[in-house]
């Protein structure tokens, strides 16, 4: 019997994969998550085929469970999904492990194939991220600040170049203020930026927002 875990802190996204997984899987045993924190327990209590993560959830990211599911299961195919573009998370989820990266617009194409690929113990790579990869490997990489960002710090650069402030991030990632400050010096330090509005401007010149 197939066990499938799904963590995503939305309740209809869960159900609307629930049953496409039991379209083509009727006896299988699909565990839900809403939060990293219940996602990890999930898989210390029990063992899975696969587990299949939202990037964004209140609290830890689904990339920050990754890191500890890794560390954990090695072996446990992990599928990332997210609303946000192939060419902005892509790299980012498959270099921290993940098994493959679905694209919101598209998991009901995408998800039954996905799970076939990640069974014969390979990563789901669609198109789009196959060409992303090449060239990243052509490409000049030095120019890339962004890419000296960890995880949590893309996301906190991506809000404030979009121009939230402080306290929505905050309020979003449900941490506090102060931490989201801190976040947002390494960001700086580390793109050698000095504004909110720096940042800005190298978010679209990169076309990340």
């Amino acid at each position: 019997m197939k066990r499938i875990l799904i963590a995503d802190d939305h309740a209809i996204v869960r159900r609307g994969l629930r049953l496409l997984l039991l379209e083509e899987y009727p006896s299988a045993e699909i565990g839900e998550a809403s939060d990293a924190e219940t996602l990890i327990n999930k898989i210390i209590q029990h063992e899975w085929d696969v587990v299949i993560c939202d990037i964004s959830m209140p609290g830890r990211s689904g990339l920050d469970a990754l890191s500890q599911i890794k560390q954990m299961a090695p072996k446990l195919p992990v599928l990332i999904m997210s609303m946000y573009p192939e060419d902005q998370y892509a790299l980012r989820v498959l270099k921290a492990g993940a098994a493959g990266y679905l694209g919101k617009e598209t998991i009901h194409d995408d998800i039954i194939k996905a799970i076939h690929t990640v069974e014969l113990g390979k990563k789901f790579i669609t198109p789009t991220i196959a060409e992303k990869l090449a060239k990243a490997f052509e490409e000049d990489q030095s120019d890339q600040l962004h890419e000296k960002l960890s995880d949590r710090e893309f996301d906190v650069f991506k809000m404030l170049a979009s121009g939230k402030a402080v306290s929505e991030i905050a309020n979003q990632f449900a941490l506090s203020v102060t931490t989201v400050s801190t976040y947002r010096s390494r960001v700086l330090e580390k793109m050698g930026m000095k504004s909110n509005a720096d940042l800005t401007r190298y978010a679209l010149e990169k076309k990340l927002i």
